[in-house]
């Protein structure tokens, strides 16, 4: 397994578009698009800083994971995701190692990324997205 760079940092809020007021007109990071993806119940916004990007979520059902997540524990840093140069190897290493994943196959993720995430149990609470560009 080979991370190349942390790729993104996942924030859940309510509102993109509010976000995006603090985000751009405050910090001066502009906004690269907005996305929704609706297999994960979600828009997306990235931001990118260096080699790495501000995602912010923005849940669309009230059964969206970020949704709930938002309910649970309010906005905030949802997950951290690391980006690495083969993903179903660095799957299939993680599961040999005994590491708890939610997703065991890839699924499609914002911005064409290939993404799985691996349990918060397994990392001391944070949930951790591995994505492939």
């Amino acid at each position: 397994m080979k991370v190349t760079v942390v790729d993104h940092i996942g924030i859940a809020v309510q509102s993109i578009d509010e976000s995006l007021k603090i985000w751009e007109a405050a910090l001066g990071i502009a906004c690269t698009g907005v996305e929704e993806v609706e297999e994960q119940k979600v828009k997306t916004a990235f931001l990118p800083v260096g080699d790495t990007e501000i995602e912010l979520l923005e849940g669309t059902a009230p059964d969206s994971p970020v949704t709930k997540f938002i309910e649970k524990k309010g906005e905030g840093i949802h997950h951290i995701a690391l980006r690495v140069e083969n993903l179903e190897e660095t799957l299939a290493e993680l599961k040999t190692k005994g590491i708890r994943l939610i997703d065991e196959t890839p699924r499609y993720g914002a911005g064409g990324a290939r993404i799985a995430f691996v349990h918060p149990k397994a990392t001391g609470g944070i949930l951790l997205e591995i994505s492939e560009r």
